[in-house]
Order: structure tokens, then C-alpha cells, then sequence
């Protein structure tokens, strides 16, 4: 995992049990399905824990679990775990829970106390594929739990504010997951949801997973997993909603006619050949803004250049000292010695920006 900071976090990442009785078909812990089932007791979580952290394996811990007797037992026993580092061994390390939008409200509230960060996973990324796939679990009661989770972690901060001891509640905030190519959700639907969950239930953070076939799988998934470009295509236009501006309206902007974003380039390159005619920005004049719209820079080379031209006029190699590629920024900007021929045809430009297939 990966801090604000950006320094990576070293997890120990396990499941409670993988028994579950709930019968998800995209689940390979599935009630119906097969595997070899295993469980941990919270005190050999709590003992496994320790013993990698104490050898500097691991800087935390990531706990999930399938569904075993209730929803309400195994969300008892994943705070059990938690409850047992942190009290019983004054565990400091970074604790991620996985909690369960069935269990009791009590219980995640109690989840939260001990984890720095709590998830709640919407699985699909529509009601019909959730409905379809996942028939016991309900999108009204997933996005309720995470409504309740957001109002704990904002009376917690109010808290902290006013009362020095005011206990912690999920410091790192919640995230969610979703599968990518289990049903037959687009990439417009999937950017609108994570876009409306950001927006309703200040998210840190929407991971994809793409989907992956399963061993005995139900006749209603896919015979193929998705290619594992467009989970990152999905990464990316994650971080232009997140870091560079742009609305998830803007982003389904770069999808294809088939709601999906292009494989073969990246969505902030897609948006930027659809809206030519914002182009070329100046990189001595353009807001910052208007900037973070240009391919290739990022948000610390988009500083460097506010900084850089308070005190001189940029040339375009000043800006091939700050990106990995001039070739993709040198078409959408102009500098003091560089103003680009005007490339009416697309077709072409985007041939020649496209990374080469080896």
C-alpha cells in the first residue's frame, strides 16, 4: 500500500477464513464452491501479526474475511483481532479492515476504533450486476454503511478538534473496490460510480480489480478476464478526478463509442485529442489548470513550471527537463522558442503519440 506521502507500506494481507455463506458468482470462496476452506482464530491473526512485524517483514496489517455463521460473528471477530494488537500489545502499526456492510452498525463503528483505515467493498458497479451476480448482498445497504462510516469519521475529527483524548475513528479514511469485467458495465458506468462515491462518501481512495475466471464458474460470467491494461486505464482516470481537475463527466469524454476508454493511450492523452482545440497551452502563461490538461506533465513537473517561470522566460528544453516524454507534451504547448505546426489530422497525431507495440 501506498501512504499519502507516497512511501509504500508493507502489509500482511489475509483472509479470516475463506468459508463464507454467501454465494457470490464471481467469488472463488463462493458457498457453492469447492476450494479447501481454512480460518484463523483473532489470536493467531494477532500472533502471525506480530511475529512479521517484530522481524521488520511488515509495517501493518490487511484483514478481510468471507462471511462464516453470520455477518455479525465474523465482523466480531475481525475487531477481535484488531482489539487484541492494539490493546493486548499496543500494536503501533497501520491496521486496514475490511468491514462488512451486513454487520451490525455497532460493530464497524467499533471496527474503525482500532483500524487507521476501513473499506467497504461495492463489488459491482451497477445495482443490476450486483443484483445479478451477487444475490445477497444489496447496493442500498452497502452505500448505507459507508454514509454511516463518513459520519463517524467526520464526528471524529470534529471531536479531535475540540477534545485533546478524543478517541480516533479510521484516520486514514475508507475506501472501496470494484471488479472490472465481471459483468457487462462499461468504463462511462464505472467512472459515474466511483465519481458519485467520491463525492458522497469522501473516499480516499476506489481500487479495481480486474476480473479474474474461477474454477467451476457460474454459466453467467465471462469465459475471458479483461486485459489488465484496462484496470490501469481505470487507475488513471482515477488520478485525473483525484489530482489533476477533472470531473468524471469529462473523463467519460475519452471513452469510445462503446463507453470504454482506448487501450492503446492513456485517458488524459484520449481527452486531450478530442479537445484539440484546446490546444496548445503556453507554458509561461497557461493557468495551472489549464496545465495539469496537457499529456505527458504531471502534477510536480506542472509546479516546477509555475515555479521556474516566475524567474525566467521557459524554453522547450527547460520543459524536456521535467517529463519523461517530450514527444507527447511538444504537440499541445508552446515555450519561448516552440510553437507547434497545427496538426489538423487526429488519425495521425494520435498514431504518432500512441506507444509502439513490440
Amino acid at each position: 500500500a501506498y501512504a499519502p506521502d507516497g512511501r509504500c507500506i508493507s502489509l500482511l494481507k489475509i483472509l479470516l477464513t475463506n468459508h463464507c455463506v454467501f454465494d457470490c458468482h464471481y467469488c472463488v470462496n463462493r458457498k457453492s464452491s469447492n476450494v479447501r476452506r481454512a480460518r484463523f482464530t483473532p489470536q493467531e491473526v494477532a500472533d502471525l501479526t506480530l511475529a512479521f512485524y517484530r522481524r521488520n517483514y511488515i509495517e501493518g496489517l490487511f484483514l478481510s474475511s468471507g462471511i462464516v455463521k453470520s455477518s455479525n460473528h465474523t465482523m466480531e471477530q475481525i475487531v477481535e483481532a484488531a482489539r487484541i494488537l492494539r490493546e493486548e500489545h499496543d500494536f503501533r502499526g497501520y491496521i486496514h479492515l475490511k468491514t462488512i456492510p451486513e454487520a451490525d452498525p455497532v460493530l464497524v463503528h467499533r471496527a474503525g476504533l482500532y483500524a487507521d483505515r476501513v473499506s467497504i467493498n461495492v463489488e459491482l458497479p451497477t445495482d443490476a450486476g450486483l443484483t445479478r451476480l451477487a444475490p445477497d448482498k444489496s447496493a442500498r445497504q452497502i452505500e448505507q454503511a459507508m454514509g454511516d462510516v463518513k459520519r463517524d469519521i467526520v464526528e471524529a475529527r470534529d471531536a479531535k478538534k475540540r477534545f485533546r483524548h478524543a478517541p480516533r475513528f479510521a484516520p486514514a479514511g475508507q475506501s472501496t473496490q470494484m471488479i472490472v469485467g465481471a459483468d457487462k458495465a462499461t468504463d462511462a458506468d464505472i467512472v459515474a460510480k466511483a465519481g458519485r462515491l467520491y463525492d458522497s462518501f469522501r473516499l480516499r481512495r476506489v481500487y479495481y480489480s480486474a476480473f479474474s475466471p474461477i474454477p467451476d464458474a457460474s454459466a453467467v460470467l465471462p469465459l475471458k478476464r479483461p486485459p489488465l491494461i484496462r484496470e490501469h486505464r481505470l487507475y488513471q482516470s482515477d488520478w485525473l478526478m483525484r489530482f489533476y481537475g477533472y470531473r468524471p463527466d469529462e473523463v467519460m469524454q475519452a471513452t469510445g463509442a462503446d463507453g470504454n476508454l482506448p487501450l492503446d493511450i492513456d485517458p488524459k492523452l484520449a481527452w486531450a485529442l478530442k479537445f484539440r482545440e484546446r490546444f496548445p497551452v503556453d507554458v509561461n502563461r497557461a493557468s495551472k489548470e489549464a496545465l495539469l490538461r496537457v499529456p505527458g506533465l504531471g502534477v510536480k513537473a506542472v509546479n516546477q513550471i509555475l515555479a521556474s517561470r516566475r524567474h525566467r522566460t521557459l524554453r522547450l528544453e527547460d520543459v524536456a527537463r521535467l517529463t519523461v516524454s517530450l514527444t507527447k507534451v511538444r504537440p499541445f504547448i508552446c515555450a519561448a522558442d516552440w510553437r507547434p505546426l497545427v496538426l489538423s489530422d487526429r488519425a495521425d497525431l494520435r498514431a504518432l503519440l500512441a506507444p509502439r507495440s513490440e
